[in-house]
């Protein structure tokens, strides 16, 4: 049984998709875009852009029962590879101990030409 993870603490989905999904143990966010829900857009730079996305994933998890200590996987999404000290850099901040593992691969464009999108899978209990 999947059930939709829906928190107002970071983006709404903008199209036929959840925010995240919860299936037994496993819970899934979708790609995380760098979205401040305060202001509706993004912040400035890599470094922050990364934060913020982070952030998003995190708020879905932890809507699920979950904390980025329970992440196994994330796929980072840059719009440039150069980009990639700069975000490692704000990403270990977001992980203590065992590092999930991590696939970083550089894309044409982003939605709304974000620099960076994030996506976990966690597992609980």
């Amino acid at each position: 049984m999947k059930t939709p993870i829906c928190t107002e603490k970071a983006p709404a989905a903008i199209g036929p998709y959840s925010q995240g999904i919860k299936a037994g143990n496993l819970i899934i966010t979708s790609g995380q875009l760098p979205i401040d829900i305060s202001t509706g857009t993004f912040p400035d730079g890599i470094e922050a852009q990364t934060r913020q996305s982070l952030e998003n994933c995190k708020a879905v998890l932890e809507k699920a029962g979950a904390s980025m200590n329970d992440v196994i996987k994330t796929t980072v999404f840059l719009s440039d590879m150069n980009h990639f000290a700069a975000m490692n850099g704000v990403y270990a901040s977001f992980f203590e101990g065992d590092c999930p593992a991590r696939s970083a691969v550089e894309v044409a464009r982003l939605p709304k030409d974000a620099l960076v999108e994030i996506e976990c899978i966690a597992v609980t209990g």
